[in-house]
């Protein structure tokens, strides 16, 4: 699917063949959430999840994947908009289209961040305590 937003040279997709793998890379690489995650296992995530792509005339600008079920889960995760293109309301235009995206806007959706509280919020996301489990673990 894409959307457009009126008058904006800007496109979201859901078309993962017009996914920037090396971009994304790049950007998660600079995340406190990514930074360590290496290139390979940022494309494997990318094969297995619901993914987003921000596209503006000059290239893709931005990013969102959402790991799902497709029945009563989502995680949304690695929310990304490029920082020469920030400040314009794109990261909130690219929320909405996620949690409306009509193959998970059914689901019970969760995310996690440390500095974005208030934009989640404005989609309903409430703060949570969680307990996080360490791959590995038993």
């Amino acid at each position: 699917m894409e959307w457009k937003h009126g008058e904006w040279p800007y496109t979201i997709s859901d078309d993962k063949a017009l996914l920037d793998e090396d971009k994304i890379c790049a950007w998660l690489a600079t995340t406190y959430w990514a930074s360590e995650r290496p290139c390979e296992i940022v494309r494997k995530s990318i094969q297995q999840s619901l993914c987003f792509g921000l596209h503006h005339e000059s290239g893709q600008v931005g990013f969102a994947r959402v790991v799902t079920d497709y029945a009563t889960f989502s995680w949304v995760c690695d929310v990304f908009v490029d920082p020469a293109h920030r400040g314009k309301g794109l990261g909130k235009w690219l929320m909405e289209i996620v949690i409306q995206h009509p193959a998970i806007r059914h689901t019970n959706m969760a995310l996690a961040t440390r500095d974005a509280h208030g934009l989640y919020e404005q989609y309903g996301f409430v703060r949570r305590e969680m307990m996080r489990r360490q791959a590995g673990a038993v």
